[in-house]
């Protein structure tokens, strides 16, 4: 019987660098298993072999967090302005807005617990485990360190193993590795220092057997195990605010603040130099702060943001997170993983070498649409054939047609992508595997790194058909096929090719075959010497065309792209100069192993010169996220497996893979592409500036009515003069604006050249000084032709609720005037392409005018707002202005042009 001992001891350091025998001892377990007792009491100290719930807030709580903002605020003081004033109407339309925030916050937040409860959901339910000296299946949560194992094809490995044995064992580790390729497994240790990619002796929890079989000890369980690092690694990582958070909140807090301190000066002024009645400076001050907050920005910033939501789903990005549509726009940085997103994840033959010449495949992925074409000399096509027949003959893999949609055919993979990519190579030079017949097969095993199979021909002739790593094959081989026949092997005209083809970033197989008697019926590993070599295959997981274009155009845009991965370093290079990802030939790439030597200021130091970082872990992608971001950057970080959650997360907008991406990955991240592309994370980027413009643009215009109506109350407050506008008539073009005008620019199409300037300055203010005068000179043009309307009006003889309906109609045709000005910052207005390309500023334009006739025409609105019917004739002041106001904001632009440079 085993002791218990106390729950450290439990803990293996490095197991993967450990023998068996020291497993044994450091875990007081045997090879044997364990006994139910002692597995029982092993389980009460370290606990179940689950991952731990995280701490979660209270709904409540969390639901009222998202009032704690303080835009918010200004949209609440709105609210209990409207209710002191009795407006109730207002007053829940404002509320309205505010809970309608908080509850779309509160839906799409959390997406650190929901990455959590991804991760959980990767664990095995059950495990085949040797307890009392006989097997059993039993719940994996029950699983302690010290038991022991079965690992077989398609099992989830239920916890961190140390394998005793393993037979042709193949674990597909890319959620956890990011390895595009099932890693192969044995029992010896390896390296103290080696990186989880390269822990051949280890099987980790939450990966999948996808080939073999395999016994081993569990040496971690829970929160213990390499995928429980990773969720302590999530839950650690912390989420930042987006750059649009921080711009709101920090223009909320200046506009707080401005608005106070006016209505504090006009109160002094009303009340000490001219002695204005208290009551009617409460008044006055009511309609100055209702008319100076811009009530309707948080909706306008939440229904933008959402506008472009839908606009980027047509993109095949799909947006957790709203405020994440704007990140994009601003980012500087974009972290990609290889696989898949960057390449095809289709592994594709690129390169035949025979003894007799060399030849290139064009086509990519499973397609078997391409050719074979000769580099120079070449054989008479029989030194080929050979190699073709190796590769369709001594294969598992089958590509297969999906005609399922209508005038399309894909081909789909069914085996390994290695085999599938010979099959592929085999189909496009014309040789298939009808007519032969396989008698016998030696399976590939990771100890001899190849696969042989005897195959009888349709004349009943036979031969030993070999594949595998090319050293073994060349080991095996006596001879190679010649011109006119076998020659000597040369070993250093292959060895030379090897090279060459691994310095391309290629990985290489061999080929190889021996005749054998037509009586011969068995096949072992001994039988396979005296073979004639054949040639090699260089392989490739080709980059996406379109990936190619899409990095380009983010060079251009100022957004520099770096290769994330656990490929090896010369593969990565060679993907990353096909990619054009450097911008010369010069690539700098960073192992893990160099990286993890490195402190973090030394990454810092070099983090923005390095291409690509290659054998990359979990904590590595974390390191390299927070290094650039300690430069200002604005982080995107793409994934698909768990190992790439913690970096999603704490990225300033992480993006999953839809399709080959983990639950886990997808709940981290705000973006999901639904098409695995890069290519889509580029139209992403060009979508969050578009939406970005689009936000800055309905600002800049929303500002300007509210501090003309401000203006007009301030000015006649600190001169004395009656009130051009009543608080409830200040209320209506507030709202009536909101509602048409400022959701019109929503929609405008991207500006020229939107992808060829550098990303915004991170941290900068949601609109810099240059706009900021143009509020106030436009707030001033438009405020200053009001009060001239409204004093025209009086010296005409007009009663007062007249004057003021006139300059209601002065505001609104001002604001309509203003936002033709607003389609183009950069550029002048006065082209005709301010008449077309959004619609909705047309359909906005008419509803303006609509309600603005309704609230003077009708006689409920009459006696609600205190308005009065006008004749055809008080139209046209206000509207000569407008057009007086459009041209003088299109002179100030083309000052602005000229003095000022372009962002």
């Amino acid at each position: 019987m085993i002791e218990p001992r106390a729950v450290d001891e439990y803990d293996v350091e490095r197991p993967h660098s450990l023998s068996v025998g020291e497993v044994e001892t450091a875990l007081a377990t045997r090879t044997a298993g364990l006994s139910s007792d002692a597995a029982a009491d092993r389980l009460r100290e370290v606990g179940p072999n689950l991952l731990p719930e995280p701490r979660r807030t209270h709904p409540i709580l969390r639901f009222l967090a998202h009032f704690n903002d303080t835009l918010i605020y200004i949209l609440l003081g709105a609210a209990v302005i409207k209710a002191i004033m009795a407006d109730w109407l207002e007053f829940w339309v404002i509320m309205a807005v505010a809970v309608i925030n908080a509850v779309i916050g509160f839906v799409q937040e959390g997406r650190a617990e929901k990455a959590l409860a991804g991760i959980r959901g990767m664990l095995s339910a059950d495990a085949r485990v040797r307890r009392d000296g006989a097997w059993a299946t039993a719940p994996a949560a029950d699983l302690v360190p010290g038991d022991v194992v079965r690992l077989m094809p398609g099992d989830k490995v239920p916890a961190d193993v140390r394998l005793f044995e393993a037979f042709q064992l193949r674990v597909e580790e890319a959620a956890l590795t990011g390895e595009s390729v099932p890693s192969s497994k044995h029992t010896d240790p390896v390296a103290p220092d080696a990186g989880v990619g390269d822990r051949a002796s280890m099987a980790f929890s939450g990966t999948i057997v996808s080939a073999g079989q395999g016994r081993g000890i569990v040496t971690a369980t829970g929160e213990r195990t390499e995928i429980g690092r990773i969720q302590t690694l999530v839950g650690e990582a912390g989420s930042l605010d987006t750059p649009l958070t921080k711009q709101l909140d920090s223009f909320g807090r200046v506009l707080t603040l401005v608005i106070l301190g006016m209505a504090a000066i006009m109160l002094a002024i009303g009340r000490f130099l001219h002695a204005m009645p208290f009551d009617e400076l409460i008044s006055a001050a009511i309609g100055f702060a209702v008319a100076a907050i811009p009530e309707g920005l948080p909706a306008l910033v939440t229904i933008t943001l959402a506008i472009g939501v839908q606009q980027m789903a047509r993109r095949k990005a799909i947006t957790r997170k709203l405020p994440a549509v704007e990140t994009l726009g601003s980012v500087t940085t974009i972290c990609s993983d290889k696989t898949g997103t960057l390449t095809k994840n289709e592994m594709t033959v690129e390169r035949i070498v025979t003894p007799l010449g060399a030849y290139d495949v064009t086509g990519l992925g499973y397609d078997p649409e391409g050719d074979i074409r000769a580099r120079g000399h070449a054989g008479d096509g029989r030194d080929l054939a050979a190699i073709l027949g190796v590769a369709t003959l001594c294969n598992d893999a089958h590509i297969v047609a999906d005609e399922s949609t209508p005038g399309e055919r894909r081909w789909a993979l069914v085996g390994e992508p290695t085999e599938g990519a010979l099959k592929v190579v085999a189909m496009k030079g014309g040789v298939k595997s009808a007519g032969s017949t396989r008698v016998a097969v030696v399976p590939f095993d990771s100890a001899n790194k190849f696969m042989a199979t005897l195959n009888e021909g349709a004349e009943g002739s036979r031969a030993i058909l070999v594949k595998g790593a090319p050293d073994r094959l060349l080991e095996r081989s006596v001879r190679q096929r010649g011109a006119s026949g076998p020659e000597v092997l040369d070993i250093r005209l292959w060895e030379s090719v090897i090279d060459d083809l691994g310095r391309s970033g290629l990985r290489v197989l061999a080929a190889a075959r021996r005749p054998v008697s037509a009586e011969m019926g068995a096949l072992t590993v001994d039988d396979l010497d005296d073979l004639e070599f054949l040639g090699v295959w260089g392989i490739l997981d080709p980059p996406r065309p379109e990936a190619v274009e899409a990095i380009a155009d983010c060079h251009t845009a100022g957004i520099s792209v770096k290769m994330i991965t656990g490929d090896h370093a010369g593969t990565a290079v060679a993907i990353s100069r096909a990619l054009g990802l450097a911008h010369d030939d010069d690539v700098s790439v960073l192992t893990g192993a160099e990286l993890e030597a490195m402190s973090q200021e030394q990454l810092k130091e070099v983090v923005r010169d390095v291409d690509v970082y290659a054998r990359a872990s979990p904590e590595h992608k974390i390191r390299i996220v927070r290094a650039l971001q300690a430069h200002d950057e604005v982080v995107a970080m793409t994934g698909d497996g768990v190992n790439d959650a913690p970096a999603l997360t704490r990225a300033n907008v992480g993006i999953a893979m839809g399709i080959k991406g983990t639950e886990a990955t997808k709940e981290a991240a705000e973006i999901v592409l639904a098409d695995d592309n890069f290519a889509t994370i580029r139209s992403a980027v060009r979508e969050g500036r578009r939406i970005y413009d689009n936000l800055r643009k309905s600002v800049v215009f929303l500002l300007p009515t509210n501090g003309a109506q401000s203006l007009v109350i301030l000015v006649a407050v600190v001169f004395g003069f009656t009130l051009p506008l009543t608080p409830v008539q200040v209320l209506w073009i507030n709202m009536v604006t909101a509602i048409t005008l400022s959701l019109a620019l929503a929609y405008e199409p991207a500006e020229k050249g939107i992808m060829t300037r550098p990303p915004r300055t991170p941290g900068g203010p949601l609109i810099d000084r240059r706009e900021i005068g143009l509020v106030l000179v436009v707030s001033l043009l438009i405020g200053g032709v009001t009060l001239g309307v409204f004093a025209v009006a009086l010296a005409g003889g007009a009663d007062l609720a007249y004057a003021r309906t006139e300059a209601v109609a002065m505001l609104a045709l001002g604001q309509l005037a203003y936002l033709l000005n607003c389609r183009f910052l950069r550029m002048s207005s006065l082209t005709i392409d301010v008449l077309r390309g959004n619609r909705v500023v047309w359909w906005s334009a008419f509803a303006l005018i609509a309600l603005q006739l309704f609230y003077t025409y009708v006689p409920f609105m009459n006696d609600l707002f205190g308005s009065r019917p006008l004749t055809v004739s008080s139209w046209v002041l206000p509207a000569l202005l407008s057009v007086a106001v459009f041209l003088a904001v299109e002179g100030i632009k083309a000052v602005r042009r000229r003095t000022l440079p372009q962002r």
